[in-house]
């Protein structure tokens, strides 16, 4: 079985691995069904979504219209003003079929013009605390990408009492002095605060660099099931977080291979030999 954890402060005993619905971006509806239908099958009761992935809001409302939503649902808005982004969720509510989602984020808040206009009069954080306050969603959470992003969680949890951040999390990535300190930062208030950790790209090899591009995702990801593997344990390792799948439905059967088969964190030689046979570099610098 996939382990699981309760989601922060929501209460809901969300399976540790969350599908990441930006795999749907392009996706023809017959093979979003097919992968609801695996990501259920394999006991996934939690749901990631974005306004700004493409198609894949319509793709998993069209699933939803038709079988109802038996998992933790989570879109984003990515505009940063209150109108824009409140239009936005009421456009995702109808796109995905369902009265009410169970988390709203504020999507990629990590540069400075964004944040300031976010916390700002008439900024997007007033349109997500509408929307709670209206039912139509339940719980508030802060999304970012790169190295400075932890800093702007610290931040932005100074700034508002969100239920959830999400933010990349890797062997390379905490190889990063500055960011690992953060990142480590992060997870001692969300501790203290019950906030939800989610993290992105795990299985992350590298930037694509001069590989041609075989995936959906936009990062080069692992790809051998014991490399996927080691990385996917060294994430789950850390008791606290959720590990959010990749943006490639045809990952998605290794990667819950993977989850199902969990035991125990590889050791940093493990880690270093990973890096070292696969040549991994950190997708932020």
């Amino acid at each position: 079985m996939i382990p699981t954890l309760t989601f922060g402060r929501t209460g809901h005993q969300s399976t540790r691995t969350i599908f990441g619905a930006a795999a749907f971006w392009e996706t023809p509806q017959k093979d979003v069904d097919a992968t609801m239908e695996l990501i259920l099958q394999n006991g996934v009761n939690h749901v990631d979504v974005a306004a700004s992935y493409g198609h894949s809001e319509q793709g998993l409302g069209d699933w939803i219209r038709r079988n109802g939503k038996p998992f933790f649902l989570a879109t984003k808005t990515d505009q940063r003003t209150r109108q824009a982004a409140y239009d936005q969720i009421r456009r995702s509510l109808g796109l995905l079929h369902v009265d009410q989602v169970d988390m709203i984020q504020i999507h990629a808040l990590h540069e400075e013009p964004d944040w300031t206009t976010a916390f700002g009069p008439e900024g997007v954080i007033e349109a997500v605390i509408q929307a709670r306050e209206e039912g139509l969603v339940r719980f508030i959470g802060v999304t970012g990408h790169g190295v400075p992003v932890p800093e702007f969680h610290l931040r932005s949890l100074a700034q508002f009492d969100f239920d959830s951040v999400l933010l990349p999390y890797n062997y390379s990535m905490m190889q990063n002095p500055r960011y690992a300190e953060n990142f480590n930062k992060v997870l001692t208030v969300c501790k203290e605060r019950n906030i939800a950790v989610q993290t992105i790209k795990g299985i992350t090899r590298s930037p694509w660099n001069d590989v041609q591009q075989n995936r959906t995702t936009w990062y080069r990801p692992l790809e051998d099931q014991a490399d996927i593997d080691l990385a996917m344990h060294w994430v789950l390792g850390n008791p606290q977080v959720f590990l959010n799948t990749a943006g490639d439905i045809n990952l998605l059967p290794h990667i819950l291979e993977s989850a199902h088969h969990f035991k125990s964190c590889p050791t940093d030689r493990q880690m270093q030999d990973l890096s070292e046979r696969v040549k991994m570099e950190p997708l932020f610098k």
